[in-house]
């Protein structure tokens, strides 16, 4: 053999044939098998049924929650529960998740001590202005200073800057819920001079209209709410909310995951 011998093929040439007996079978392509079989049954290979069904079934996962969020202000808790009875109202309805969050406050402590203000729940978040963007649809919840929102939900609002400029949150539903002390303090008043903030993020104004029947017309009962959202008479801060109100919230949150279900299906 020369210097390049490794080069020079062999003399002793197998047929293909022969290294592959079955090749040369007339019917060599139709008794391979197109899958190879499994004799074992607890195999963990999947079978062609398998696959076909997870091929036809690609969004087989549940979707994701439509989010809303209850966003509130609440000192003496009047505000907070009609957010909690609201959110009950969301659970209510398939594939729509309640989510409540505090807008942060902006009274020094001892302020708060002075007017006996109780200490607020911990478990409940505060939200930041950026967080607005993940909701699908927000209810915001605070009791009024005058006829108009508290400083602190003002004071959120005014947080939202950024949103503003970019049109985050263009589109999205919102809705109110109200704290009041009196009859005339501002059940109405306080709901619909919060409308120019929606106005301004482009938002869309979702009220519930007289949607709660028989409810809306009770006059044997002192009650909160109007058609521009569910709301609470506190009086002198010791009355609490009635059955009635409460359920008035639930029926907002209800009705709000409904509108917001139906606009996510459009």
């Amino acid at each position: 053999m020369g210097k390049g011998g490794g080069c020079v093929p062999s003399k002793k040439k197998v047929p293909s044939s022969a290294a592959n007996p079955d090749a040369s079978h007339p019917n060599a392509s139709q008794n391979a098998p197109p899958i190879p079989t499994d004799d074992n049954p607890n195999s963990t290979t999947p079978s062609r049924n398998d696959v076909v069904s997870a091929e036809s079934h690609p969004n087989s996962h549940p979707a994701p929650k439509l989010r809303i969020f209850i966003v509130f202000y609440s000192m003496y808790g009047h505000v907070e529960d009609l957010a909690r009875r609201m959110k009950k109202g969301v659970d209510g309805v398939d594939g729509v998740e309640g989510l409540l969050y505090r807008v942060p406050e902006t009274l020094p402590s001892e302020v708060l001590e002075a007017m006996k203000a109780p200490p607020k729940d911990t478990e409940i978040p505060e939200i930041s202005a950026a967080e607005l963007a993940a909701a699908d649809g927000v209810l915001f919840g605070f009791p009024t200073r005058y006829g108009s929102m508290a400083a602190q939900m003002k004071a959120f609002f005014d947080s939202t800057g950024q949103l503003w400029k970019e049109q985050i949150l263009a589109g999205k539903p919102a809705g109110f819920f109200v704290s009041t002390g009196t009859q005339g303090g501002g059940q109405e008043t306080t709901a619909w001079t919060a409308i120019t903030q929606l106005a301004h993020h482009g938002m869309l104004f979702v009220p519930i209209g007289y949607t709660f029947g028989a409810g809306m017309f009770k006059m044997d009962s002192v009650r909160g709410g109007s058609p521009y959202g569910a709301g609470v008479f506190a009086g002198d801060g010791t009355r609490g909310p009635s059955e009635t109100e409460l359920a008035l919230a639930e029926h907002q949150g209800k009705y709000m995951a409904a509108v917001v279900k139906k606009l996510a299906q459009a």
